[in-house]
């Protein structure tokens, strides 16, 4: 396997802690680290905790900026640093927002989304990219269609979603974005979750009463699970 970043899995949940290995090696804070390299550096923070995915684009640029070994983030073995190159902390200048900063927004219905992808959203273009701190640790912004989770989400709003990695974590009552696989229906859905009685299942119900009826699934049957953080309100003026 090449010594490249292609070699790299970047969505492995050790690329974080080995980026904190090398900020501390280096004897630097995150506002240092990060600065020159992100206008958001507390992105950096969420990174290094994987609360926040590091895009390839962001990744070549901490590698070629301190020359990081992609050997050590690939396996964690070796030198971390392959040559340290001088830098000033007192001249630390932010870049220009990128796009792997911000969190993409895909105006598209859930139905037009396919459940068998690693990733749902791989296949859908970002209308525009939104910056704002709160919700810069979601996975994507998207609008809300239908009234079945009326009144917590109204036909037009949008809301913002962060991907789940722990599935056995779940905030019972809360919102979720969750996508199944062929035996569950290859379902894409918005609904509360609760507990069953048996620790095998999940209840997915609306929030909407006139939608009665729960839907009860496998857990083993959810392939990827997004919390819904927040939502956006739009006005037609």
């Amino acid at each position: 396997m090449k010594n490249t970043i292609e070699s790299i899995d970047l969505q492995s949940e050790k690329i974080g802690p080995r980026l904190k290995e090398i900020r501390n090696a280096l004897g630097m804070t995150v506002e240092e680290f990060y600065t020159p390299l992100m206008k958001a550096f507390n992105n950096g923070s969420s990174i290094e905790n994987n609360k926040r995915n590091l895009g390839k684009r962001l990744a070549k640029d901490i590698i070629e900026y301190y020359n990081i070994n992609p050997a050590f983030l690939r396996t964690g073995k070796g030198e971390k640093v392959l040559k340290v190159r001088p830098y000033h902390k007192a001249t630390f200048q932010p870049r220009p927002v990128e796009d792997e900063e911000r969190v993409p927004f895909f105006d598209v219905k859930l139905t037009q989304l396919q459940a068998g992808l690693p990733d749902i959203f791989s296949e859908s273009t970002p209308e525009y990219y939104v910056d704002y701190q709160p919700f810069n640790d979601c996975t994507a912004y998207l609008p809300v269609y239908g009234d079945s989770m009326y009144p917590r989400f109204v036909n037009g709003e949008i809301i913002a979603v962060k991907a789940i990695t722990n599935r056995d974590i779940i905030l019972w009552g809360e919102a979720y974005l969750v996508v199944t696989d062929e035996l569950a229906n290859n379902m894409i859905t918005v609904k509360l979750l609760y507990q069953h009685k048996d620790a095998g299942k999940i209840v997915l119900r609306a929030s909407n009463p006139a939608y009665s009826g729960d839907t009860v699934i496998d857990r083993a049957s959810i392939t990827q699970l997004y919390i819904i953080k927040g939502k956006i309100t739009r006005n037609q003026l």
